[in-house]
C-alpha cells in the first residue's frame, strides 16, 4: 500500500458522506482532497491526478465548490496555472449560508399559508415544514458561537482560568 492510499481512501468516504446530500461524487473528492493534500495549494493537473478525474469534469465541479463558498483560487507571478485551496473558515462560511436559506424558506413558507388559508387541507403540507424549519431557525439561533468574539473577553480571559 503507498503512503497515498490511506489518504484517498479517506478522501473517498468523504465524498460519499456528501453525495448522500446531492453533492457530485467528483466535487466531494476535490473537497476530501483539498482537505488532506500537501501542498494545501494544488493547480486542476495535481488535484485530477490525485483523485483521478478528468478535467472536463474537474473544472466543473470546481466552478461549483467555489460558488458554494468552499475554496478559492489565486494564481502567481508570471504564471498562468490557477491554484485552488480551501477557502478560510471554509466549513462555517458554507453552513452559515445555509442558515439563511432557512430563515427566507420560512418567509416563503409563511406566504404559502397566508396564500392557502389557514384552514385548506393543502396549509397542513405548508405548515410541516414550516414548523420544521422554524423549529431549526431556533435551534441556530440559540446556539453558542462556532468562534467566540474576542471582543466579548476584551482581557483575553479564558473561562477556564482562575484569576488571581
Amino acid at each position: 500500500m503507498t503512503e497515498q492510499e490511506p489518504l484517498l481512501e479517506w478522501v473517498e468516504r468523504v465524498a460519499m458522506y456528501l453525495a448522500r446530500d446531492g453533492v457530485p461524487p467528483i466535487a466531494g473528492r476535490v473537497l476530501g482532497w483539498l482537505m488532506v493534500c500537501d501542498p494545501p495549494e494544488q493547480s486542476a493537473g495535481q488535484i485530477s491526478a490525485a483523485i483521478g478525474a478528468s478535467r472536463a469534469s474537474l473544472t466543473s465541479n470546481l466552478r461549483l465548490l467555489t460558488s458554494m463558498g468552499f475554496l478559492t483560487w489565486r494564481t502567481r507571478p508570471g504564471e498562468r496555472t490557477v491554484y485552488y485551496r480551501m477557502a478560510e473558515d471554509a466549513w462555517a462560511v458554507v453552513t452559515r449560508k445555509q442558515i439563511a436559506g432557512i430563515t427566507s424558506f420560512l418567509d416563503i413558507t409563511r406566504d404559502g399559508l397566508d396564500l392557502v388559508g389557514p384552514e385548506d387541507e393543502r396549509a397542513a403540507r405548508i405548515r410541516q415544514a414550516h414548523t420544521t424549519f422554524e423549529w431549526m431557525a431556533t435551534v441556530f439561533d440559540n446556539a453558542p458561537p462556532l468562534h467566540p468574539d474576542p471582543a466579548d473577553n476584551p482581557a483575553g480571559d479564558r473561562d477556564d482560568e482562575e484569576t488571581p
